[in-house]
């Protein structure tokens, strides 16, 4: 049976640089009967089809159908091992769990001094590193030894090391308790997005007081201060206070400023840290430090400052194209943007397998307001309903509320309303369903109802009556988010200047002073 890129071992093996094919290939050579095994065999293959498939295995090759969960099992292990031996894959944290590995072969041979030498080293490498999980675990190991090792120094030495082990202790607690509370407060985003209304906000201060450690930023380290600030920064967005989100993310990126080195050791967390800060400063429309922060981010990219896995490779393809679908929406440059759009499709689709349905449906919403800022309706539609048919996303709620909205407002403007009415009801039920209807939404929703009914010469002056009662939620602190997903106000006055709605928004980016 197929089981087309599902299957782990396909998918790792289909992972692989043509380099690391290489070396896995010459790993294994070292023993010369290991070219005729099963696990090569099966490597040979799987190297050369598109599809996973138990048949051809058995047609394939000489490996039996009660050999085959075991088969792949070892390759499996064996690949790991070759890719733990590749540079590439080789960091901070492999070095000291080596140099850990090294003295535990050197404590069971009953080397305890040369054991003790290279934890000391290890221990060293660690806390500059501030990888203090591994910190901790060498002292333990330490202590362990010291016990069978007597000198003259034992009494110092067990002071020191149980004063150590003690101050990583209360670090390593601080550290969970914050990257939990980071992890909750993100978790709480995705689900349900921004508060929305006063015992929610009060419901979110309250969880995040409560959770949060006591501390003092002088005393904090690296790790600390990075999950102190992730936090916080989660905490803002949720309640829509970002200005405090640019605020956080800044010093989230500052911190690693501030220790170039841990670019290098934690890349992932410093392109969340970019990332971050770009989105806050979208949120508050600072357009020239967005373009700033985006032209730094590419020619850290090119010059390679950031270092560059298949892991990192992906999230810097989601960032960067996010951000510059982002760039076009802040300069109302929508038509431009939409040149943009077959290379992203591409790329897209070359990079699908690495990239979750969650992201490829943020870059389809991003897409639909791309055509409908340019007034390409019809294209817009067809993206808000590759959202809407995607039945498994369980994630970000609020998105599908809006691309619902989004999709309503479209099918108008396309002039395809010969089923609006159904389309508005199926809408309405969604956002009640969702628990996402809010006050700026039900009055569209209420006006789209009665388009039918108002005679044209009394058009403008309804979209003025609508623009005026939505204008005064613009910057209420629970109705406001409805603005970001997608921009309503600059809709309407663009229906009531007989314009469209990119000159529009180019007339207020050239207001905008900032």
């Amino acid at each position: 049976m197929a089981i087309e890129q599902k299957d782990a071992l396909f998918t790792l093996i289909k992972s692989l640089s043509k380099s690391e094919k290489r070396q896995f290939k010459l790993y294994v050579g070292r023993l010369g009967g290991n070219a005729q095994a099963n696990f090569m065999s099966l490597f040979n293959l799987i190297e050369k089809v598109n599809f996973y498939d138990d048949e051809l295995i058995l047609k394939k090759t000489g490996i039996k159908k009660q050999q085959i969960s075991n088969t792949k099992a070892h390759l499996y292990k064996q690949l790991l091992i070759s890719l733990r031996f590749n540079p590439v894959h080789y960091n901070v944290r492999s070095q000291i769990r080596e140099q850990f590995d090294f003295a535990s072969i050197l404590y069971n041979k009953g080397l305890y001094k040369q054991s003790l030498k290279i934890l000391d080293k290890a221990k060293e490498l660690a806390l500059n590193s501030d990888e203090t999980n591994l910190a901790y675990e060498i002292v333990e190991f330490e202590k362990v030894i010291e016990s069978q090792y007597i000198t003259r120094s034992m009494s110092n030495r067990a002071d020191e090391l149980s004063t150590q082990a003690k101050e990583l202790s209360l670090k390593n607690v601080r550290i969970s308790k914050l990257s939990n509370l980071s992890l909750q407060l993100y978790s709480l985003l995705l689900k349900g997005g921004y508060v929305k209304d006063d015992v929610d906000s009060k419901r979110v201060t309250d969880y995040f007081e409560k959770a949060l450690p006591s501390y003092r930023l002088s005393d904090l380290g690296f790790k600390e201060k990075l999950f102190l600030y992730k936090a916080y920064l989660w905490h803002s967005l949720i309640k829509q206070d970002f200005v405090s989100s640019y605020k956080y993310s800044q010093k989230w990126v500052d911190l690693f400023e501030e220790n170039p080195e841990m670019k290098k050791q934690n890349p992932v967390f410093y392109l969340k840290g970019i990332n971050y800060l770009l989105e806050s400063l979208y949120l508050i429309q600072h357009n020239t430090k967005f373009v700033q922060v985006l032209n730094n981010f590419e020619s850290d990219l090119e010059t390679h400052q950031i270092r560059l896995n298949d892991n990192t490779n992906t999230l810097s393809f989601l960032y960067l194209n996010q951000n510059r679908l982002n760039q076009y929406f802040l300069e109302g440059k929508f038509t431009k943007g939409l040149q943009f759009i077959p290379k992203l499709l591409s790329e897209i689709e070359e990079n699908k397998s690495k990239i979750d349905a969650h992201h490829i449906m943020v870059f389809y919403y991003k897409i639909a307001c791309m055509y409908f800022g340019a007034g390409e309706n019809k294209m817009c539609i067809h993206y808000t309903e590759k959202i809407i048919a995607n039945k498994g996303l369980k994630m970000r709620e609020d998105l599908l509320c809006f691309t619902r909205v989004l999709n309503l407002v479209a099918h108008y403007e396309a002039g395809l309303d010969y089923n609006i009415d159904k389309l508005i009801i199926s809408t309405y039920k969604f956002l009640l369903k969702m628990n996402d209807l809010h006050e700026v939404q039900r009055k569209m929703i209420s006006f789209l109802k009665k388009l039918s009914t108002i005679y044209p010469q009394d058009l403008k002056k309804e979209f003025i009556n609508l623009y005026n009662e939505l204008i005064q939620y613009k910057d209420h602190p629970y109705e406001r988010r409805a603005f970001l997903y997608l921009d309503i106000l600059s809709w309407l006055e663009s229906k009531i200047q007989n314009v469209s709605v990119e000159s529009i928004i180019e007339q207020k980016v050239k207001k905008i002073t900032k």
